[in-house]
């Protein structure tokens, strides 16, 4: 039940509340001039509609970090979907079998089981992107881009940006968070095929699964290739 909140009533704005809770979707941890601007509402508008969302329990706010040296002031704070948004969204529609059966495999053939399910499970999704990424050349961050494309059409929300130590693939949303979170042989098993389809070494620094708000994924910017200088020696003497 929708409640009414600093003058938002239950039945007002909810295609509004609506882009919100996708953009939260899909973004993840994101401030409220952010979302403010990407839909076009003033800061006094879509505070309305994050403290309706905070009341409701669909949203939580944090202190957004901030890395290196903090200025003054407060830091920002962000704003994020509560797992039971997530679900009403549809995205954990089948956790509790999916734990159960996990256990079950645990208990029956031990952590390497385990390891093997969440291998096969995402090989169907691994062939998948790489026959989208055909054309997607051999430069990790242009394969890295187009992994983003892919794995957005298969759902997760993922996004890729050029930093200064190399590359970052995010992915905003996880249809397994809730299981991944009991058992990481999940997200092991996602790192290891981004590591194969962008054809290089990742690393894995944040994960929804741990309670970000983000799958972040490092790719280590490639070292140039030195060319060496060849010096011809010309004889002249006969």
């Amino acid at each position: 039940m929708t409640s009414s909140v600093a003058g938002v009533p239950a039945s007002a704005d909810l295609s509004t509340r609506d882009r919100v809770t996708q953009l939260l979707l899909e973004r993840g941890a994101t401030t409220a001039a952010q979302l403010g601007s990407a839909l076009g509402l003033s800061p006094a508008a879509i505070r309305r509609h994050l403290d309706a969302m905070l009341a409701d329990g669909d949203v939580v706010a944090r202190e957004q970090a901030v890395r290196g040296s903090r200025g003054r002031g407060r830091p920002a704070k962000v704003f994020l979907l509560t797992d039971a948004a997530r679900v009403r969204c549809g995205t954990h529609h089948y956790d509790n079998m999916a734990t159960a059966a996990l256990r079950w495999i645990a208990r029956s053939g031990g952590a390497r089981a385990v390891e093997a399910f969440a291998a096969e499970q995402v090989a169907a999704l691994e062939n998948r992107c790489r026959s989208a990424m055909e054309d997607a050349g051999d430069s990790p961050l242009a394969r890295a881009e187009a992994l983003a494309d892919a794995l957005t059409a298969e759902g997760y929300a993922a996004n890729a940006s050029t930093i200064a130590s190399g590359g970052q693939l995010c992915q905003h949303h996880c249809p397994v968070a809730h299981v991944a979170a009991e058992f990481p042989q999940l997200c092991e098993a996602e790192t290891a095929v981004i590591s194969r389809l962008v054809g290089t070494h990742v690393q894995r620094l944040a994960t929804i699964a741990h309670g970000d708000g983000v799958c972040t994924t490092h790719i280590p910017a490639q070292p140039r290739a030195q060319s060496g200088n060849t010096v011809t020696t010309v004889r002249t003497d006969k």
